[in-house]
């Protein structure tokens, strides 16, 4: 049965902590609006401005306003408070809204959490169908908000995120997108918008989920959407002369994404997140004012990246960032063998590495490929020749000291691979009956038990009877819609239902073998979402091979993702100048360190030159997992011939800062959160002959650091004193 809403309009819900205001309140038709997601003392938008606090597409039931926006449902309308409940458990604060539509016997329980002293919002949707007859669901906005200041007062942010080109963010004013059409003379919103959505089964192939607005005032509203797969969609328009934002996973419109919910069903959304800023705030916690041309967007950022530890699942990894060697990038390039290796692993063990981790190739040596006969997971006699086998190799690494690791793709099973006939048509992606075929590779359906158990077996011989401590999962290939197999309602709900299965499926990894590490990539960094990374210890930033274009993605990465996560490739080489590989290097040394390259080539002054840049690496490491990031000279264009990452940790602010093409010999970067103190300067590492002997200002905040020669970096440490 339905509630029965109440007869009075509800009084206004207040809900929130030290660093955060949220306010729910009711208007005049009936529906509970959030008139106000903000720092404390932020003012209540006009009840006029602020939306419905979900929105809601049901079969039947459309919009009240036709286009293409997500706003302004007839069920959203509909929906009416019933009652809320607010808890504290531990650190996180939580509301939960119960709304019903009394009309049609659908109920929603909005779930909001808040971190203490965090300016951070995760939302998330459960909708039940209290109803007596089946609902078809066609979308879910969990979070939305409305009385922002007018799309000609803000600037929105979004990234671009392409294979070997992650990361790429970019700022318009969102008037470019939202014109002013006279609205007061027509009596009616703009049915305009801009949309940003993902496709398929990678969640970041061609854009991250993310975005941010900007006043310029300093205040900012920064979100993401959680969930690993391409189903997921943002948008701002204009209602009444203010700017909304709407936040969702997948839909029918944008994902072939529908969902049956019979009498008794429920279905819950992915979790939405927003940070909220004012030109004021720190991002919360500990530390000062983040500075940059970006103010507002780099404190969000920071109290975005403390929130992402918060929700990520706990393990060792993430303080002790042992550094990894993997032989494929530049190196083996899919093509081991123990020959091939041995050498390798002594040299990498020689310069310091403490993870070796064999890449793809590794377990087929197929005369017409690898690539379409994955799927078994067993090691290729013919690279690994002996009676040890593979184990010669994986032995050499452990006498090292160093842990072995393995590189797998689990999704996948190649159509040559004979898993393609012994596991049962169910456990794979199929359209109306017909298996999926792309890039040589059928998709596993991890709904089905057949499938979970064939990796459980893998993953379990590998680290059970192998020994091997690391895991380096893959995902080379993406299949939109999805799959409409297993009782799915649509292709997208079949794609989710698969993308949940892969979580569960990977906590039950870790929960079987609690110190093994899992590095997630795909193909790079299209699956850089907030949901794996809520599971993972690191995170593939990029294949992009080539270092002298590394520099803008190693920059960004930290929007995506925190700094002691993301794997951040230095390959050196043999070939290379002293300052060539110290410039591979230096990209690295904020995140995760991933080296590969020919170090088994490199004679001992070239081994001795990495080795001290890794030395550098294990005396910061310590301050990553506590560090949040910021960019002096705004965040990273793709061309831009100088580009700056900075960390701060207490006192403690690093600053990895990369000169590329152009003919400015010094660059001079604001510092804001340092102004009127002296500073203990540190050069950490360079690759500019001779080292750059940098300037600071105290009354103006500035530093001035000369890099007179093209394609140079140098890492600096400032303390104050």
């Amino acid at each position: 049965m339905s509630h029965v809403p109440p007869a009075e309009p509800a009084a206004p819900v207040r809900w929130g902590h030290a660093a955060l205001a949220v306010e729910f309140a009711t208007a005049a038709d009936g529906t509970t609006r959030t008139v106000r997601l903000g720092p404390p003392g932020a003012p209540a938008r006009p009840l006029q401005q602020a939306t419905p606090v979900v929105e809601l597409l049901a079969l039947g039931d459309g919009g009240d306003w036709s286009g293409q926006r997500s706003i302004e449902t007839t069920l959203g309308g509909r929906l009416r408070l019933v009652g809320h409940h607010a808890e504290r458990d531990g650190a996180w604060h939580r509301l939960r809204l119960s709304l019903a539509d009394p009309a049609g016997g659908l109920a929603v329980d909005l779930v909001l959490s808040s971190p203490d002293g965090l300016p951070v919002v995760r939302a998330v949707a459960e909708v039940r169908n209290e109803g007596a007859t089946p609902v078809t669901l066609l979308a879910v906005v969990p979070l939305s908000l409305g009385g922002l200041p007018s799309p000609r007062e803000l600037t929105v942010h979004r990234a671009d995120n392409d294979w070997l080109a992650e990361c790429r963010w970019r700022a318009e004013p969102l008037g470019d997108h939202l014109p002013d059409l006279g609205r007061r003379l027509h009596e009616r919103d703009s049915r305009g918008r801009l949309a940003v959505s993902g496709r398929g089964s990678w969640s970041t192939d061609g854009r991250l989920p993310m975005g941010a607005l900007t006043a310029a005032d300093g205040r900012c509203w920064l979100w993401q959407v959680e969930t690993s797969t391409g189903g997921w969609s943002w948008e701002v328009g204009e209602r009444e002369e203010a700017t909304y934002l709407a936040l969702q996973g997948a839909s029918d419109t944008e994902h072939q994404w529908r969902q049956l919910l019979a009498p008794g069903d429920a279905f819950t959304t992915e979790p939405t997140s927003i940070a909220v800023t004012d030109g004021g705030q720190d991002g919360g916690q500990d530390g000062g004012q983040d500075g940059g041309q970006d103010g507002g967007l780099d404190a969000a950022f920071a109290a975005l990246t403390r929130y992402r530890r918060l929700i990520r699942r706990p393990h060792r990894d993430h303080t002790t960032l042992p550094i990894v060697f993997n032989d494929f990038m530049n190196t083996l390039m899919g093509d081991p063998s123990t020959e091939k290796l041995l050498p390798l692993i002594d040299a990498a063990a020689d310069v310091g590495a403490e993870y070796f981790v064999i890449d793809a190739g590794w377990y087929d040596d197929d005369a017409d490929g690898w690539w379409d006969a994955v799927g078994a997971w067993r090691p290729a006699a013919g690279r690994f020749p002996g009676e040890r086998g593979i184990h010669e190799v994986l032995g050499r690494v452990r006498a090292h000291g160093m842990v072995p690791g393995l590189w797998l793709e689990p999704e996948v099973v190649g159509v040559r691979s004979p898993l393609t006939r012994t596991l049962p048509p169910d456990a794979f992606f199929r359209r109306d009956g017909v298996r999926i075929r792309e890039h040589g590779r059928h998709h596993l359906d991890l709904r089905h038990p057949a499938a979970v158990r064939h990796l459980d077996e893998t993953v379990d011989r590998l680290v059970h009877d192998w020994g091997v401590g690391y895991l380096k999962l893959d995902y080379n290939i993406s299949v939109p819609p999805g799959t409409d197999g297993g009782g799915a309602s649509a292709p997208g709900a079949g794609l989710l239902g698969h993308a949940r299965a892969h979580r569960r499926w990977l906590g039950a990894v870790l929960d079987r073998h609690p110190g093994l590490v899992i590095e997630n990539c795909a193909s790079g960094g299209m699956r850089m979402d907030g949901a794996l990374l809520s599971l993972v210890q690191l995170q593939s930033t990029s294949d992009q091979q080539d270092h002298r274009r590394y520099p803008p993605i190693a920059a960004a990465a930290p929007t995506a993702v925190p700094p002691e996560q993301g794997a951040v490739w230095a390959y050196p080489q043999p070939e290379f100048s002293a300052e060539e590989n110290a410039f591979a290097l230096a990209g690295a040394l904020l995140g995760r360190v991933h080296l590969s390259g020919h170090l088994d080539r490199m004679p001992p002054a070239q081994r001795t030159q990495v080795r001290r840049a890794l030395d550098v690496y294990r005396t910061i490491r310590g301050d990553l997992p506590h560090a949040v990031p910021f960019w002096p000279l705004g965040l990273p264009g793709w061309n831009d011939p100088w580009t700056a990452l900075g960390l701060r940790h207490g006192d403690r602010t690093y600053l990895s800062i990369w000169r590329r093409e152009g003919t400015e010999p010094q660059k001079t970067l604001p510092l804001p959160a340092l102004r009127g103190r002296p500073v203990e300067l540190e050069t950490l590492h360079t690759s500019a002959p001779p080292p750059p002997t940098p300037t600071w200002t105290p009354p103006t905040a500035t530093l001035t650091v000369p890099l007179p020669t093209p394609y140079t970096a140098t890492l600096l440490r400032l303390t104050p004193h």
